[in-house]
């Protein structure tokens, strides 16, 4: 993947879509053990970067997205394709991919 340089402002979802910045993944388990980025799973929380205007219905009015920039969220595993932006990762995914808001 070729590297791209912008700046997480001038980033705007289309539709329904939102734009997430992932939580940093755990770098050793509760006993202690450091593991390599090999055995390290894909995190499935973030935080809420930038959120499309919402999809259009039948009728052409746009349905409002639930989230909010800010919001922390819990989305599916596989879900979206994954942005590196400098040394921040992101996923850019649709709102049905979106699982639960986390407090």
């Amino acid at each position: 993947m070729a590297a791209v340089s912008l700046s997480v402002s001038t980033v705007k979802p289309l539709g329904d879509r939102v734009f997430i910045k992932v939580s940093v993944s755990e770098e050793k388990t509760a006993g202690g053990i450091f593991l390599p980025d090999t055995a390290k799973e894909k995190p499935q929380v973030g935080e809420i970067a930038a959120v499309g205007p919402g999809r259009r219905n039948d009728d052409g009015s746009r349905q409002e997205v639930e989230v909010k920039v800010g919001d922390k969220v819990l989305y599916s595993k596989y879900a979206g394709t994954d942005i590196k932006l400098g040394t921040e990762e992101y996923v850019l995914l649709s709102e049905k991919d979106i699982l639960a808001i986390v407090a």
